[in-house]
């Protein structure tokens, strides 16, 4: 990179509640191989309430020093599109506070924007999410947390794929062309909806930019034990699905589509809670495990989707 070029990279890290994880990941970008001056870190503390702050301050001797940023509005995705706002580089990366990264995370991550650059192709990068389990990983929830396995070199997506919002690069330009994210679709305290990031990279392709996908900048995403209970997994089915319908829910067709899903989901539900009674009576208990979430995943849908047709969220 040229001697006196602009800030390239800026790395974006949302936090809540995750100090220790938070700690690690830090340290995984503190001992990144890219050029010191040409990129800077900020954390996004959304409202926690644990030792966040301290261990940001922990990494003040690093180069560059993470920035801290509270952000008070609630939600996953205020705290991007406060990172958004505060952002000094070119290319701005997302990492969820959970990731373990690879010395060349971010150059990897870079480098296809980096080799656009004014040409203005490509509108999202997406790296490997590698799920690793330090308490170990119940068969019944296997199916649920493979990676993501695009493809094997970096390149661009079809739209039946989008990567994940956990390791996922966007020039800043779109931000300014296509606006942030929409706040009503990621988790806040209190719920586990998911789909800011997918509707961005919607965004970003109807725009008609490319979405890349680069195996080589792989992160671990580190899963604990909660999240491979029963409790977070039907949680996270039901609130999940609640969000698709609120993303459905404002492109064209929503009514007559959401409505087809809505009788859809309903028969889902009912055989799915039979299957998993049969799966109990039996001894089975992985499998009635597994049916009864995707009985709560209809069940969001059940839910959500007069919400939405109503006009409530």
């Amino acid at each position: 990179m040229p001697a006196g070029s602009s800030l390239k990279l800026t790395v974006a890290i949302p936090t809540y509640n995750r100090a220790d994880f938070l700690r690690q990941t830090l340290a995984g970008i503190a001992a990144q191989q890219f050029p010191r001056d040409h990129f800077e870190v900020l954390v996004i503390d959304n409202n926690s309430t644990d030792h966040t702050r301290a261990v940001v301050a922990e990494f003040a001797g690093a180069q560059p020093a993470p920035r801290y940023i509270q952000e008070t509005r609630q939600g996953l995705d205020y705290a991007r599109n406060r990172a958004i706002s505060e952002a000094r580089g070119e290319i701005i990366v997302f990492g969820d506070d959970d990731i373990l990264v690879r010395p060349d995370w971010l150059a990897q991550m870079a480098a296809p924007l980096l080799a656009d650059g004014p040409l203005r192709r490509i509108g999202a990068v997406g790296g490997e999410v590698i799920p690793v389990f330090p308490h170990g990983l119940p068969d019944w929830v296997k199916e649920w947390h493979a990676p993501l396995g695009f493809r094997s070199d970096a390149g661009p997506l079809p739209p039946r794929h989008c990567p994940m919002g956990a390791n996922l690069a966007f020039p800043a330009w779109v931000f300014a062309e296509l606006g942030p994210f929409h706040t009503a679709l990621d988790r806040a305290a209190g719920n586990y909806f998911s789909g800011g990031d997918s509707e961005m990279v919607r965004r970003v392709r109807a725009a008609g930019y490319e979405v890349w996908f680069t195996p080589a900048a792989a992160v671990q995403h580190q899963m604990p034990a909660s999240r491979t209970t029963f409790r977070y997994a039907s949680r996270h089915a039901f609130d999940s699905a609640r969000s698709r319908v609120i993303d459905r829910a404002g492109q064209p067709g929503a009514g007559t589509y959401l409505a087809g899903r809505l009788i859809a989901n309903l028969a889902k539900a009912g055989a799915f809670a039979l299957l998993a009674l049969f799966n109990a009576i039996v001894l089975r208990r992985g499998a009635a495990k597994q049916a009864l979430v995707r009985a709560w995943r209809s069940c969001g849908y059940v839910y959500q989707i007069p919400r939405s047709l109503c006009g409530r969220i």
